[in-house]
Parts: C-alpha cells; sequence; structure tokens
C-alpha cells in the first residue's frame, strides 16, 4: 500500500473562516516528485433521518446561499470541535424540528467529498419522537415538514431533493425496511 501513499511536506493555511479551513499542501508523491493539494478542512456534521410512529419522515426546507435556491433536507448541522455526534444530532433535531427522539440508531458515517475535504457526517436515524419547541439558530430561517418515505423517495428522483445526505440517508432508511 506504501507504493500509492503521499507525504505531507508542508502545510499552509490560506483562509481560516468559521465553517471550514483552506490549506495549500505540499506532498512528495509515489514516485518522488513533488505535488501541491488544495485541501477543505471542516470539523464534520450529524443528521438524523426522524421517523414518525406512523412511518414518516420529518424534512427541513431552507435557504442553501452557496446553491442560492431553496433546499429539502434532514436536519443536520456542524460539529463543534471534540463533540459527541450523536449530541449534535439530538440538539440539530430539537432546534430544527421541534421533535426530540426516545430512540436513536446510528445509520453509518462517511466522508463526504475526500478528493478535496476532510469533513466526516454521521448519519442516524431517531424514533419515538416527542414534541417539544423548535429553536433554530437566530441565524437560520427553517420551515419542517412531514411526509411519507416513498413521497420523499420520489423526490430524489424528481431531482427536488438533491442534498447528498439527505439522497444517502434516506435510501439506507428505505433499505433497511
Amino acid at each position: 500500500m506504501d507504493h500509492l501513499m503521499e507525504k505531507t511536506i508542508e502545510k499552509k493555511v490560506l483562509f481560516q473562516g468559521q465553517v471550514i479551513t483552506l490549506r495549500l499542501d505540499k506532498v512528495r508523491l509515489p514516485n518522488g516528485k513533488e505535488a501541491s493539494r488544495e485541501v477543505v478542512t471542516h470539523p464534520g456534521a450529524a443528521c438524523v433521518v426522524p421517523l414518525t410512529d406512523q412511518g414518516e419522515v420529518i424534512l427541513v426546507r431552507q435557504w442553501r446561499h452557496p446553491l442560492e435556491r431553496l433546499s429539502l433536507e434532514i436536519p443536520a448541522g456542524k460539529l463543534s470541535v471534540g463533540e459527541d455526534p450523536l449530541l449534535c444530532a439530538q440538539r440539530e433535531l430539537a432546534e430544527e424540528t421541534g421533535f426530540q427522539a426516545m430512540e436513536w440508531h446510528h445509520l453509518f458515517s462517511y466522508y463526504a467529498s475526500p478528493g478535496f475535504c476532510n469533513e466526516k457526517i454521521h448519519i442516524y436515524k431517531a424514533y419515538h419522537l416527542i414534541p417539544s419547541e423548535a429553536r433554530p439558530d437566530e441565524d437560520e430561517f427553517i420551515e419542517s415538514l412531514t411526509m411519507p418515505l416513498d413521497e420523499a423517495l420520489e423526490k430524489i428522483q424528481s431531482g427536488e431533493i438533491f442534498d447528498g445526505k439527505t439522497i444517502t440517508a434516506l435510501i439506507e432508511v428505505a433499505r433497511q425496511k
């Protein structure tokens, strides 16, 4: 395997933001030559597929500025440094939908785009929902909606749901059904 590995020679921070850091790394390739790698670092995220007792899924609709359009997604949020992903998912469910869940299952974790970014996304499924009060962050404008899982899957096929974590999570929940 060593014949495939790159060795980092230097890391240079180009930008430090509230959500991401952009680095330019210098690496030594397996053939001995040097190359540059642009790297986005991100603390990671946790998200949840909340399922009602009737088997419906709760999604949130929100504006996504980089795309300049609304997006229909599962509740999700950025991890604080060192935060337990389950606690983050629980917080985001309450903040974005106004529900808490009595039962939680970790579905899987994955790297969103490992070619340039280290963001790891942790996906949970939540059952036995209890109404509470939605408390979105002051810069979040979100509406939640409930629909049958099959309808959400149709929205993937039609392109109305286009968010990667949402597509991946909903397909896995449907597969487990």
